[in-house]
C-alpha cells in the first residue's frame, strides 16, 4: 500500500518548484493561478528568493503547498494513493492531493493561515526548541512542571520531540531538560511558538475560513496530526484542521498508524526528503522515495 507524505514548514528552498514549471504546461497554469490568489509573484520569490525571503511565514507556506500540490497534480494517474498525511502545513497539501479541497481553495486556506500565524507569532515573544534523545513522557512531564506557556508541539520521531511557546518558558525547560538527560535541547530559529495555546488568535481566524469552505469526500484517507488516525468524513477532516493550529503534530503516531494500517511505500511529495528520514527512525527497511514527474 501507498502512502504518500507532504513536507511542512521548513523544508523550502531557493529555485523550488522551477523544474514543474519549466516542463510541465500544467504547472505553468497552477503557478499563474496562484499568482492571482495571492496578488503577488510567487514563483518569482520560489525560484529567485534569498533564504531570508522563503524564510517568512507568509512566503514559506503557499511556496512549500504549491510546490507539493502542483507536483501531486503533475503526476496524473501515476498518482494512486492509499493513503495521505502531511506534517503541519503539509496536511493542507494532502487535502488538496486527496480531493478533499480544490487547489484555489486549499491554497486561500494556506495564505490565510499563513498571515495568522506570522500575525500571533508577532504579538507575543515565542519560540520553538528540538529536544533529542529523551522519552516522549518525560518532556511532557517536565514541560508540565515549567511557569509559563511551553508544551510539546511536534512529535517528529522517537527521541525526537520539538517543544514550543514563550521565550522565558523555552529556555526554561531546555535548560530542565538538559539536565535531564537530553542529548540536545536546541533552540530553533522560527518566528514563534507553532502548535501551542499562543497559536489561539490564529486558529479563531483560520476557524471561520475552513468553516466556510467546502469539503468533499477524499478518495483515500487522510491522518490527521491532532488524531493520527485515518480520516475520511469531510466535517471530521475539518474540525481536526481547525484544531491543529494549538495542538501538536503527531507525527511519530502517524507513521506507526500508517504502517500498522499496511502502508509498505512512503512517498514524499514537495520539497526535501525529511519526512522520509523521519520513516527511517521509525523502521530503517522501510521503502521510502520522492516523487517525480516522467
Amino acid at each position: 500500500m501507498k502512502a504518500y507524505v507532504f513536507p511542512g514548514q521548513g523544508a523550502q528552498f531557493s529555485g523550488m518548484g522551477k523544474d514543474l514549471y519549466d516542463n510541465s504546461a500544467l504547472a505553468k497554469e497552477m503557478f499563474n493561478q496562484a499568482n492571482e490568489i495571492l496578488g503577488f509573484d510567487i514563483q518569482k520569490v520560489m525560484f529567485e528568493g534569498t533564504d531570508e525571503e522563503l524564510k517568512q511565514t507568509k512566503v514559506t507556506q503557499p511556496a512549500i503547498f504549491l510546490h507539493s500540490t502542483i507536483l501531486a497534480a503533475c503526476l496524473g494517474d501515476a498518482f494512486q494513493p492509499d493513503m495521505v498525511a502531511g506534517h503541519s502545513l503539509g496536511e493542507l497539501s494532502a487535502l488538496v492531493a486527496n480531493k478533499t479541497l480544490k487547489f484555489e481553495d486549499g491554497l486561500k486556506l494556506v495564505y490565510k493561515r499563513a498571515l495568522a500565524m506570522q500575525a500571533a507569532c508577532e504579538a507575543v515573544p515565542s519560540t520553538m526548541a528540538a529536544i533529542l534523545g529523551l522519552e516522549d513522557n518525560v518532556v511532557e512531564e517536565i514541560c508540565a512542571t515549567i511557569e509559563g506557556v511551553v508544551v510539546p508541539a511536534n512529535y517528529n520521531c522517537p527521541g525526537q520531540l520539538v517543544i514550543s511557546g514563550s521565550i522565558p518558558a523555552v529556555e526554561a525547560a531546555c535548560a530542565k531538560l538538559t539536565e535531564a538527560g537530553a542529548k540536545r535541547a536546541l533552540v530553533l530559529p522560527v518566528g514563534g511558538a507553532f502548535h501551542s495555546p499562543l497559536m489561539e488568535p490564529a486558529r479563531e481566524e483560520l476557524a471561520a475560513a475552513i468553516e466556510a469552505t467546502t469539503f468533499s469526500t477524499p478518495i483515500c484517507p487522510i491522518y490527521q496530526n491532532v488524531t493520527a488516525t485515518a480520516v475520511t468524513d469531510p466535517k471530521e477532516i475539518k474540525a481536526n484542521l481547525i484544531a491543529q493550529l494549538t495542538a501538536p503534530v503527531r507525527w511519530t503516531q502517524i507513521m506507526h498508524a500508517m504502517i500498522a494500517d499496511g502502508a509498505t511505500e512512503v512517498i514524499e511529495v514537495g520539497p526535501g526528503k525529511v519526512l522520509q528520514g523521519l520513516f527511517k527512525k521509525v523502521d530503517r527497511g522501510f521503502a521510502t522515495s520522492s516523487a517525480e514527474i516522467a
